[in-house]
């Protein structure tokens, strides 16, 4: 899935963008160890969020992190009624304002990348008028290992790119000290979707 025509970073950039969040340790030690500008499109549902929201605030506080909306339970929007969607991206947005004291608005991430003109009203309807796509994925699954995701980072962090990881796996602990000097090794400078959109 490539981004719909959104801007995206140029000359020596790259956005580095990771979703969901199903493992808490994974959210806990990515804080812990980032020094990059990166955005978060997190699920309010999925616990590690409000567990760890202490440790992400102060980095959502200086700018260094974005929280962008990614739904309440990653549910496909094409599945859903115009207000089931809009209960989705409401509900994640009320529980960052809560915990992370930033909105989400009007950054949103359909799960998936599931969308059509519909959705995009709804969404809009909500306040989500900007869609966060992607150009380039880092290889991540239950069957992949800490090597392949890392061997990704060489084709994902490229100039221009805005990058999908997922904070769902304990491979992504074991690959992060790597993942982080790749974007280094290229020479490049990480930025985040809203530096993208106000460049």
């Amino acid at each position: 899935m490539t981004d719909t025509g959104a801007p995206r970073p140029h000359g020596t950039t790259v956005a580095w963008t990771v979703d969901d969040g199903t493992n808490a340790e994974s959210i806990r030690l990515f804080v812990a160890e980032t020094g990059v500008r990166v955005t978060l499109f997190p699920c309010g549902s999925y616990p590690g969020w409000a567990e760890h929201a202490a440790l992400w605030r102060p980095l959502v506080a200086s700018g260094q992190a974005q929280v962008g909306n990614h739904t309440w339970s990653h549910r496909e929007f094409t599945d859903l009624t115009d207000d089931e969607i809009i209960e989705e991206l409401t509900l994640s947005e009320e529980f960052f304002l809560k915990h992370y004291g930033l909105s989400t608005k009007p950054y949103f991430r359909p799960p998936n990348g599931s969308r059509d003109d519909r959705t995009d009203a709804a969404a809009a309807r909500a306040g989500f008028t900007v869609q966060a796509m992607w150009s380039s994925l880092l290889v991540e699954g239950p069957t992949r290992t800490a090597e392949e995701l890392i061997a990704s980072a060489d084709v994902a962090f490229h100039p221009g790119g805005i990058v999908i990881g997922h904070l769902n796996l304990d491979v992504m602990q074991d690959a992060l000290p790597a993942l982080l000097g790749a974007i280094t090794t290229a020479g490049l400078r990480s930025v985040t979707i809203r530096d993208v959109f106000a460049a």
